[in-house]
């Protein structure tokens, strides 16, 4: 069994620029995009921690997008439509 798919072996959570979070095996780098936490333990450890902290998951952007409010244009169906000639 590989470090990748081994529930024994310990593992960081990771996050990338979007606030999305995954594990990532320890003593490895993360793929590019990905910066380790300082969260590190067993892969359930590591998936519990995830649970708590990772409770929207819409990428960063899309809740930047929608809080601002300009994605709506009053027609209730959140689809931009363009104005009537």
């Amino acid at each position: 069994m590989d470090r990748f798919t081994n529930d024994d072996h310990n593992y960081m959570v990771v996050v990338n620029d979007e606030e999305q979070y995954s594990i990532w095996p320890e003593g490895t780098d993360p793929p590019s995009g990905w910066q380790a936490t300082d969260q590190r333990g067993t892969k359930a450890d590591c998936l519990a921690y995830i649970d708590v902290v990772w409770t929207d998951m819409r990428p960063k952007s899309v809740r930047k997008f929608l809080a601002t409010g300009d994605h709506e244009d009053g027609n209730g169906d959140g689809r931009a439509h363009s104005a009537p000639p």
